[in-house]
């Protein structure tokens, strides 16, 4: 019944929320954002111990104020998310400005293919359907297997109609991280969301200062293919949208290849990190990331 009710929730969502006009949609999901950060739930509790983490000098009124703009941040992309298949490619062309694209453009015009890799930033399906539009780059993208399976059905439709390629995780009849590997391979172009990965495959990191595990996908894509891999960030600026392309994240020359993919998840952390400081109510993790709270919940400063 649960399942059931979710897929009923995300289909009404994308059914009625994208007929609003857009003040008052923006308008009821800050209204809901506030409710939610009022009622200091389980997401928004682990939302502030998580930004304790990127802002150590915060205290708890400071971490209180993060936390209520970062769930309005939240629920700005999933307003976002609902309104997006009825938005025009000029309407999308316009949300978002990109810095340093043209190190990807260089990359892509010389056949040699790209991995993009995200954190959980801002509003990755607006950047990605960009990408495929007016960036040019139709790419191929990753998703987690949802219960009921028709929810997933919603979600690969969705992104599909953003122009995305999306292979499901896990449950498929080929290899996932073969076809990614293919694509690169014919010079094409994979995004993938890559902050989090609490599982034994995930690579260890240091990340703000502790820590926790990363998938090793994009890297090892990388490596296997001899495509180039970017960090990306991403920040809401008012009204737009902005992202960033990083340098190159490039292959060590020393090391077998478990040594060298977990260099190269570490920069991406690092460039993350950097990015997460900065906007940090941009980013949206409300679930456990460091293994530290694993063995059980961790105090957010001045609570009781």
């Amino acid at each position: 019944m649960k399942e059931r009710l979710s897929d009923a929730a995300y289909a009404l969502g994308w059914a009625a929320v994208k007929r609003l006009p857009e003040p008052v949609a923006r308008g009821l999901f800050n209204r809901i954002a506030d409710m939610a950060w009022s009622r200091r739930g389980k997401g928004v509790q682990r939302l502030e111990a998580n930004l304790a983490r990127v802002h150590p000098e915060a205290d708890a009124e400071r971490l209180r104020e993060l936390s209520r703009a970062g769930m309005r941040s939240y629920l700005r992309y999933w307003m976002e998310s609902f309104r997006l298949p009825a938005w025009s490619l000029a309407r999308i062309a316009d949300a978002i400005t990109v810095k340093n694209i043209e190190q990807l453009d260089a990359v892509m015009a010389s056949g040699r293919g790209a991995v993009l890799a995200l954190p959980h930033m801002a509003n990755w399906d607006l950047a990605g359907a960009w990408i495929a539009s007016a960036g040019g780059y139709p790419f191929t993208t990753v998703a987690e297997r949802l219960k009921p399976e028709s929810l997933f059905d919603r979600f690969v439709a969705y992104r599909e109609g953003l122009g995305m390629e999306v292979l499901a995780l896990t449950g498929g009849e080929v290899s996932v991280i073969g076809t990614l590997a293919r694509r690169l391979r014919a010079g094409g172009l994979v995004c993938l969301v890559g902050d989090r990965d609490l599982s034994a495959a995930g690579v260890p990191v240091d990340f703000f200062g502790e820590p926790t595990r990363m998938p090793a996908g994009p890297a090892a894509l990388a490596q296997q293919t001899g495509a180039a891999l970017f960090p990306v960030t991403l920040w809401y600026d008012g009204p737009m949208l902005r992202a960033e392309v990083h340098p190159e994240v490039p292959v060590p020359q020393e090391g077998d290849r478990k040594e060298r993919t977990a260099a190269m998840v570490q920069s991406l952390a690092d460039v993350w990190a950097e990015g997460i400081r900065e906007h940090s109510v941009d980013w949206h993790m409300l679930q456990k990331l460091w293994l530290a709270d694993l063995a059980g919940p961790r105090p957010v400063r001045g609570s009781q």
